[in-house]
């Protein structure tokens, strides 16, 4: 009875979160006996979270500013002026189906007529004139995706070849080499985090050798006494994971500084552009990404040191 007590589930799960504990404990006292070696560290893996992180907000905010200029890229298409509308509805079905556009809206000979008359100002005029010279117009807005991989010259292409299309205008050139260089910039940005998070693994597991040669007797003398590798990795990953989180606090900590220095030339700037336009930070769930990335790269990156370095040892 004894035994089925003392190796009963309960008395396992207590067990094992008083190591755990004991070891998160222990790792955050090792961060506070070495301070200026941790701050120097955490530093670096703040700044170097705070880098990509940063360029993350600038698109963003670049994202905010041209998200209403989507109705300024658009391809105005006049149809031929013996088209009837019926013969242009069908057009339109057709261009629906275009994997290229987004939205296709008809404005019907009478409809322009009307729009013309009530914004030229020659309603007389127009009323003596015996048919609608004006032919049906159709506005086409792109997919803004397919734009930086030519969609808007194709959709130019598939239109100049209908026979129902007198004139197709496009002159939105400027658009489309914008959202083609926040494209590469977006893919300069997710290569550059790669980068910038196999750095700070090295940074990690540089700062863990170094904590492993400081307690290499130590290490040694618990494997005699049949500690596990579990066991001593343990403290090392719980160093990794404060490294992590202090990380992950101070890029979040420089960017809202950044963004607050920022605030109000950007709002001064905008007032002069007649804009709304508001600097925007992270949000909750961006920020709970940012310290859980700078976990993630804390732990394994002490993870791979440990593991590497206790070969070494056991060889040894």
């Amino acid at each position: 009875m004894r035994n089925k007590t003392r190796n009963s589930p309960g008395t396992l799960l207590k067990t094992w979160l008083l190591l755990h504990a004991q070891s998160f404990i222990y790792s955050l006292g090792q961060y506070y006996r070495n301070l200026v070696t941790s701050l120097l560290t955490t530093a670096v893996i703040g700044i170097s979270l705070a880098l990509p992180g940063g360029f993350y907000l600038f698109l963003e905010n670049v994202h905010q500013i041209t998200a209403g200029w989507d109705g300024s890229v658009q391809i105005t298409v006049f149809l031929k002026p013996d088209i009837d509308d019926a013969v242009a509805t069908e057009f339109v079905d057709r261009l629906l189906e275009n994997t290229d556009i987004e939205e296709v809206k008809l404005i019907k000979r009478d409809q322009a007529l009307a729009e013309y008359k009530e914004l030229s100002g020659f309603s007389e005029i127009i009323d003596i004139l015996d048919e609608n010279p004006l032919p049906a117009i159709i506005i086409i807005k792109p997919k803004l995706m397919a734009l930086p991989d030519g969609g808007d010259r194709r959709i130019i292409e598939f239109l100049v070849g209908q026979a129902e299309v007198e004139i197709a205008q496009y002159d939105q050139q400027w658009v489309k080499r914008l959202y083609g260089i926040i494209e590469i910039i977006q893919r300069c940005v997710i290569l550059f985090s790669i980068f910038i998070g196999f750095g700070v693994l090295l940074i990690v597991g540089n700062t863990i050798r170094m904590a492993i040669y400081n307690h290499r007797n130590e290490i040694e003398i618990s494997k005699l006494f049949g500690a596990t590798n579990y066991f001593i990795c343990r403290p090392f990953l719980y160093t990794g994971f404060w490294y992590g989180l202090s990380g992950g606090i101070t890029s979040w900590a420089l960017l809202t500084l950044t963004l607050q220095l920022l605030k109000q030339p950007v709002n001064k700037l905008a007032e002069l552009y007649a804009s709304e336009f508001s600097i925007s930070g992270l949000s909750g769930p961006e920020t709970m990404i940012m310290l859980l990335c700078g976990i993630f790269l804390g732990v394994f990156g002490s993870w791979i040191s440990v593991q590497r370095h206790l070969k070494t040892i056991e060889l040894d």
